[in-house]
């Protein structure tokens, strides 16, 4: 009979703790331990790192607190957060620590991310952060790939990150056609990230592009850290109104011709030999 009188549903015991004053639910504090401003971690891909998250109790009443791990922010995949509890009661006028684990991906690339521990309670929460440092080489790398142009003049490229580090790339474009230059665009910066490992499908407007030419495109792309790659492709343009076999022949008997005179360019003449110089002196002295 008695156990049944001191027994207190769970229900009773929710309401007891809705009728307690507001000011014992904010009578809590959350933060890193010893006092710190934010929890800074630092280690390579594969690690797995550990600190403290201490919530305390300044209040006449215990306080039961909630934790929640956000992953964090960065160039790749949130980092995840494993806490030891995802539930604390903190009795009156007492601190209670609990530990958490960061685990680094193994491939992980070199960088700064962010994180938080969300402590909340009686509708109140505080976000304590995290600041990860994933040590490591940092390598920048990038290829330029599946360089094309369409009849409409459209340049289609794919850009790959092969390197372990975020990239913002900026593209230079040219186009020699058979009798020189027909485009020339400095770099500028494009309107993207390239994340590790990332590869974006782009395309680059040529509105301008010749009538009746056969040119090499050459793209050009580069990123911080030294990143640089470059490729080309071939095209031929030819107007509505030629025939296409004469427009054909025509272009590549032009790009033939070009290229002759761009190595005949390229190429110095050579010295004569000996017996060449020599020739001119003995017929006059036979005479």
């Amino acid at each position: 009979m008695r156990a049944r009188d001191t027994a207190v549903p769970a229900a009773a015991l929710l309401c007891l703790a809705g009728a307690a004053p507001a000011a014992a639910a904010d009578a809590w504090t959350a933060g890193p331990a010893a006092g710190r401003p934010y929890v800074y971690l630092e280690g390579a891909a594969g690690s797995v790192l550990q600190d403290t998250v201490s919530v305390t109790n300044s209040g006449a009443r215990p306080v039961s607190v909630r934790l929640t791990g956000a992953g964090g922010t960065g160039q790749k995949a949130s980092v995840p957060l494993a806490l030891a509890a995802r539930a604390v009661t903190v009795p009156a006028r007492t601190r209670a620590d609990v530990p958490f684990a960061v685990t680094v991906p193994a491939d992980a690339a070199p960088g700064e991310r962010t994180g938080t521990v969300v402590v909340s309670a009686g509708g109140r929460e505080v976000p304590v952060r995290v600041h990860l440092r994933i040590s490591g080489p940092r390598l920048a790398a990038l290829t330029v790939e599946r360089v094309r142009v369409d009849d409409a003049g459209t340049v289609h490229y794919t850009l790959v990150n092969r390197g372990n580090t975020a990239l913002a790339p900026r593209l230079s474009v040219r186009a020699d056609g058979v009798f020189g230059t027909v485009l020339d665009r400095p770099a500028r910066a494009l309107p993207l990230t390239l994340r590790p490992g990332e590869r974006r499908a782009l395309t680059e407007p040529w509105p301008d592009r010749p009538a009746l030419d056969a040119v090499t495109v050459q793209l050009t792309v580069t990123a911080g850290d030294g990143a640089r790659a470059t490729a080309r492709a071939e095209a031929r343009f030819a107007s509505a109104g030629a025939p296409a076999v004469l427009g054909g022949a025509l272009l590549a008997a032009a790009a033939a011709a070009g290229r002759a005179l761009r190595r005949q360019r390229r190429t110095p003449p050579e010295p004569p030999d000996e017996e060449q110089l020599l020739t001119p002196t003995a017929a006059g002295a036979s005479r």
